[in-house]
């Protein structure tokens, strides 16, 4: 599963040490005027944080993007939008150690066990810096939803992100199975080291007592104030009500243990292995953009597959 998306829709490849991350957008309408900028912006985002800090990896990057196709004259075309991002940056041979361990925490295991193979080189697929591909598609859709007064802003509070998309109009989304909750919570634990999605104002909205929770409407409210509260996040049913609609994601911090890790070895022992090679300590600082990059993707998919 490559591709997020049904009508708007991204693909990504490429692995952590390989010679690209990149990816192909469909679904994209003509007539988009890219904004270069902006992608360079929410790029310079994800590499260096809201905080740049000595905590993130000390890889350098300069994540430039080479627009292969679906563009002309800086605007696209309605075809397939391919981008690459060439890794220049990559010290594959520190991660030799790791090539017969499992480190607890990570992907390695689970690869392993899945496809009988893994690239071991920081993580490979599994790595953190497969969501470059993510912040590329994610601002391509921003344009989009600019297009449409919708805009998506993420505040942190250490590892957990809020996020609010204001504008989006009551009646986006689906009943039953493809409610618009449900559809950001798919997409935002598919975030490397997701682990916890709500809706709602405040994380713990739901806790609220039976007669505290309904969002009592306002007389006359139209657009953004309809309702004196938000616990339902601006969802109701699966669709949208008009509201902004507001989420919390939960992440967990990284699993590289900058001491050693105790590892498991490809027969079945214990070794402590030392983490050579370029290790966030502290990653929360990158991902609002890349939270923000899900959202977006995850809306543009939803008013194109309407039309």
């Amino acid at each position: 599963m490559n591709t997020f998306g049904n009508q708007f829709r991204l693909t990504t490849f490429g692995e952590s040490h390989g010679k690209a991350i990149g990816g192909i957008v469909d679904g994209c309408p003509a007539g988009l005027l890219i904004d270069y900028k902006l992608v360079e912006d929410e790029l310079r985002r994800r590499r260096e944080g809201d905080t740049p800090s000595p905590l993130t990896t000390r890889r350098q990057e300069p994540d430039s993007v080479e627009w292969l196709s679906g563009i002309l004259n800086g605007t696209t075309l309605g075809t397939p939008i391919a981008f690459a991002v060439y890794n220049k940056d990559c010290h594959s041979e520190d991660y030799d150690t790791l090539k017969h361990c499992f480190r607890p925490g990570h992907a390695d295991y689970t690869y392993q066990q899945k496809y009988q193979h893994r690239d071991h080189r920081g993580g490979g697929r599994a790595s953190g810096r497969e969501t470059v591909a993510r912040v590329v598609g994610g601002a391509i859709a921003k344009m989009v939803l600019r297009t449409k007064n919708i805009t998506i802003t993420s505040r942190r509070d250490g590892y957990s992100i809020a996020c609010t998309i204001q504008g989006l109009p009551a009646g986006v989304g689906n009943p039953v199975f493809a409610r618009l909750n449900a559809l950001l919570a798919y997409a935002m634990l598919s975030i490397p080291s997701a682990s916890a999605f709500a809706m709602g104002h405040t994380p713990n909205d739901w806790r609220l007592p039976h007669d505290q929770f309904p969002d009592q409407w306002i007389p006359h409210g139209a657009g953004p104030t309809l309702t004196a509260t938000n616990h339902c996040g601006g969802v109701q049913g699966g669709i949208s009500n008009g509201m902004p609609v507001e989420f919390h994601v939960g992440f967990h911090p990284p699993a590289t243990a900058p001491d050693g890790m105790l590892c498991r070895t490809e027969d079945g022992t214990l070794a402590n292995v030392a983490p050579h090679g370029r290790h966030d300590t502290n990653h929360s600082t990158r991902l609002p953009v890349i939270v923000e990059s899900m959202a977006a993707l995850t809306i543009a998919d939803l008013l194109t597959s309407t039309k």
